[in-house]
């Protein structure tokens, strides 16, 4: 049980909102490259919004 909380903490982490959207973004990879079409452009485009994102919702003041 210990092994399989270490890997969701480390996947995870703090915003499971970023791993999921890395996952969306590797299955849109996957499918365009799949079809032929030059994908290389998904995951960083990805990765800037979702540090955008990430910085945004950590940068609020708590209320």
């Amino acid at each position: 049980m210990r092994f399989l909380h270490f890997w969701y903490d480390f996947v995870v982490g703090d915003d499971w909102t970023v791993a999921v959207g890395v996952v969306v973004a590797l299955i849109v990879t996957a499918l365009l490259a799949g079809g032929a079409i030059a994908a290389w452009w998904v995951l960083p485009v990805a990765v800037v919004l979702l540090l955008g994102l990430s910085l945004r919702r950590a940068s609020r003041p708590s209320a």
